[in-house]
């Protein structure tokens, strides 16, 4: 893979050269750019299979050169600081990041994820700029990956989540059923902010989905959508809390 690195710190392109070099042999670096314009001569120049994109460069941002390529294939691992802002805007768009400064064998991980990819998503990092234009709002999307495509679903019809071993069903108020390469736990300390609670080792549910709760036989939620999710014990008196100042 032909990679270019857009970056507006020199010591930061040296280094990412280096462990690119070191840990990452599938990718040849054929160029960098510190700007926005230098970046677009570069890209039309070589036309990269992946762009290792910072996202506050000089003359503007990355999304900015991503915007001058509409149609724009490359892969792209933005490289970011530690803004905790930024962090939680990549979670919700799963764009990958790599934080800095860089370590090895998270850039290892980043490159293979990207090897895999199939072209760039650009529905994915419309959500990721949502979200970092606006970091006083909770981002009202999020960008699920499945093992054949990548869906934009609004989070507010998203009836619940199981888990599924390493992986997570959605089931969204439509009645789609959405299968995610993710963890029930990522999406957990994701969504409790918009009204979700981890009601049960394998069941995160919306809480404005929720009917009623049953107490008998251990206790289970009534889903408006006709469904019963079961509430572990160590939940059940914080669902009722919850209920009762809802």
């Amino acid at each position: 893979m032909k990679g270019i690195i857009v970056e507006d710190m020199p010591q930061v392109i040296a280094a990412l050269e280096a462990d690119l070099a070191a840990f990452c042999p599938q990718v040849t670096i054929v160029g960098s750019a510190t700007s926005v314009v230098s970046a677009a001569k570069l890209i039309q120049q070589v036309k990269p299979d992946i762009i290792f994109l910072d996202i506050m460069l000089g003359d503007g941002t990355g999304f900015d050169l991503l915007e001058i390529f509409p149609k724009l294939e490359a892969r792209i691992i933005f490289t970011t600081a530690s803004e905790e802002y930024a962090l939680r805007a990549f979670r919700y768009a799963a764009v990958d990041y790599l934080l800095k400064p860089i370590a090895p064998e998270q850039l290892a991980e980043a490159v293979e994820r990207a090897v895999r990819q199939l072209g760039s998503n650009r529905e994915s990092l419309n959500v990721l700029r949502e979200a970092i234009a606006q970091p006083e709002l909770l981002p009202t999307r999020l960008s699920l990956h499945t093992q054949e495509r990548i869906i934009i679903t609004e989070i507010d019809q998203i009836v619940r989540c199981e888990a599924d071993g390493n992986n997570t069903r959605f089931v969204l108020a439509s009645g789609e059923k959405i299968y995610v390469t993710k963890t029930l736990k990522q999406f957990d300390q994701l969504l409790e902010r918009h009204r979700f609670m981890r009601v049960h080792q394998t069941h995160l549910v919306n809480f404005r989905f929720v009917k009623g709760f049953e107490k008998k036989d251990g206790g289970f939620l009534l889903l408006k959508n006709g469904e019963t999710i079961p509430v572990s014990v160590r939940k059940k008196m914080d669902v009722m809390q919850w209920l009762e100042g809802f």
